[in-house]
């Protein structure tokens, strides 16, 4: 297995394939025992290993197969696409986790998958990018802060997880409270492309939280014998953060819909302003170019054809009937 730089400053770490073994008491050293790279020796009483497996890898499979001896956890820990659950399985737990993609370039919102095999003695994970969450319970290791059980590793990963979402729904909030003050704002503008896009990740972060939620409820309640008190409450609370982020993206996307709404109600109104000034003006002149139109016509017997104050009177005649419309739209309230 590949030694890895434990450092916090190292963001590549999920893209290492590594195996770990961890004492119980907070300390871990790279796994030197094993005889090949895909075959692991019973721990010690206490510890546990902790080996980390990349999805892409061509001998991914084959290692996982030598190691598990399950075809059916194998299928699950290498399949394309997994959405957040929790199963149980023989004597241990499927966990399909999604985390923050960190990769240069990439959207938050595409949360990557981290699938874990977790038993008494073992923990298994897969990853096919990195995540920071992961990163950083890597890194706690030179501490000397490293899991003590593979639930409490579990436990840490799933708040870490969390930690890594708060701060991006937070920062939609903040961007929706900005378009809200837009929205009250007569002279400003909102951007319909940016609200749509606060749509779009609040929707797409929603489809991973729930589900996610529910798994690390399903694992909370399970009888598992290596998962803790403590890691029950753990779990417990990475499970209620999840559900809280769930909530507020709720909020978020009813919040989002209001601001649509205020938005699509403020341009109507500003679009039957102009309508309602364009229909006076057509009213205004409407009579008038009768007038004009009838006059025009090219037949004999027009009035005042050979008079030189014709013309005088027609456009008195006409200022009359204008300002007569005015008074009157004005009376009547289009004024």
């Amino acid at each position: 297995m590949t030694h890895i730089d434990t450092s916090e400053n190292n963001d590549q770490i999920g893209l290492q394939r590594f195996s770990l073994t961890l004492d119980g008491h907070g300390h871990a050293h790279h796994d030197q025992t094993a005889s090949s790279p895909h075959q692991l020796d019973p721990p010690k009483k206490g510890s546990f290993h902790w080996v980390h497996f990349l999805r892409d890898s061509a001998e991914t499979r084959a290692d996982l197969l030598s190691i598990v001896k399950d075809s059916v956890v194998v299928d699950a820990l290498t399949a394309l696409e997994t959405r957040p659950r929790c199963t149980v399985h023989s004597n241990g737990a499927l966990l399909m986790l999604r985390g923050i993609n960190i990769e240069h370039g990439a959207r938050p919102e595409d949360m990557v998958s981290i699938r874990l095999w977790i038993t008494s003695d073992e923990v298994i994970s897969v990853g096919q990018k990195p995540l920071r969450a992961l990163n950083d319970l890597v890194a706690t290791i030179s501490r000397d802060q490293a899991p003590r059980s593979p639930g409490d590793l579990v436990a840490k990963l799933a708040l870490r997880l969390v930690d890594e979402v708060e701060p991006l729904v937070a920062d939609i909030n903040s961007q929706v409270d900005d378009l809200e003050e837009v929205v009250i704002d007569a002279e400003a503008g909102a951007s319909r492309g940016q609200l749509a896009e606060i749509r779009r990740m609040s929707i797409l972060l929603r489809r991973y939280m729930l589900p996610q939620r529910d798994a690390l409820t399903t694992l909370l309640i399970e009888d598992l014998a290596w998962l803790k008190e403590r890691d029950r409450g753990r779990l417990r609370e990475a499970g209620e953060r999840v559900n809280r982020l769930g909530e507020d993206l709720d909020a978020i996307r009813d919040r989002a819909q209001i601001v649509h709404d205020q938005l699509m109600d403020k341009r109507a109104e500003t679009m039957n302003k102009q309508m309602f000034v364009l229909s006076i003006v057509a009213a205004l002149f409407l009579p008038l170019g009768l007038l004009t139109g009838l006059l025009g016509i090219n037949v004999g017997g027009m009035p005042g054809v050979d008079s030189p104050w014709a013309f005088s009177v027609v456009c008195f005649l006409m200022v009359v009937i204008g300002g007569f419309q005015f008074w009157w739209f004005k009376k009547i309230g289009m004024f």
